[in-house]
């Protein structure tokens, strides 16, 4: 219960910095952090929950990356839906607080509410399949990188920067596609709060990063083994 607790807390904490820094300080007058603090805060909530809480529960905060661990060996499945529902959990939990924020401004109409999309939802407007493919190649990217870093030949103590730092990047070449996901939990978690056509899109951003992540960490699996 303490590891889906730190799962449920550190999905809230990203939902919370990252989708927070997108509804309530992307572009805020005279002090607006833009694209790169967006991908900064996404970055910054995995980075530090993961020095957090990641000696609990591992730090995953994402169902595709449990789904990837489980594929890449370093997971069990009896822990799998656990960890996912916890997932989901703590990301609508922090959906909810940024929602009670964001209307508590006059005029507040909530719009896209920080929601992946495509088409004519995407930010430039970048058709599914093209939302799709990014989606999937950022996912397994990630998940490369994670499995990476927290291989036993790794540098100890470094996985949660690498990570992190890792998310700042797929975030500033991804959300002019798909405003980012990656990550299943944190796509549910706004979506729900958003207009219908959130909703209605958000089967891509479970399909494409659990695509991504498995492929990922079949190709770690592969380039990562010691067996000759």
């Amino acid at each position: 219960m303490k590891a889906y607790g730190a799962e449920f807390l550190g999905t809230f904490w990203l939902v919370l910095g990252g989708c927070g820094s997108a509804l309530l300080a992307a572009a805020f007058p005279g002090v607006g952090i833009g694209l790169h603090g967006v991908s900064l805060a996404f970055g910054l909530s995995v980075l530090t929950m993961a020095f957090a809480v990641g000696h609990i529960s591992g730090g995953h905060f994402n169902p595709a990356v449990s789904i990837g661990l489980f594929v890449g060996g370093r997971f069990p499945a009896s822990k799998l839906l656990p960890y996912i529902v916890s997932q989901v959990l703590g990301g609508i939990a922090a959906g909810g607080v940024l929602y009670l924020i964001a209307s508590g401004k006059a005029g507040f109409v909530a719009g896209n509410f920080a929601s992946n999309g495509f088409g004519e939802h995407s930010i430039g407007g970048y058709s599914m399949q093209a939302v799709l493919i990014c989606e999937v190649v950022m996912t397994a990217f990630f998940l490369i990188i994670i499995m990476g870093a927290t291989d036993k030949r790794a540098p100890a103590g470094f996985a949660p920067i690498a990570i992190g730092l890792a998310l700042t990047l797929i975030h500033l070449i991804s959300i002019p596609v798909s405003q980012t996901s990656v990550n299943p939990a944190r796509s549910t978690a706004v979506a729900v709060f958003a207009d219908p056509w959130a909703l209605q899109q958000l089967w891509l951003f479970w399909v494409a990063p659990i695509a991504g992540a498995i492929l990922g960490a079949l190709a770690y699996k592969f380039i990562g083994s010691e067996k000759r």
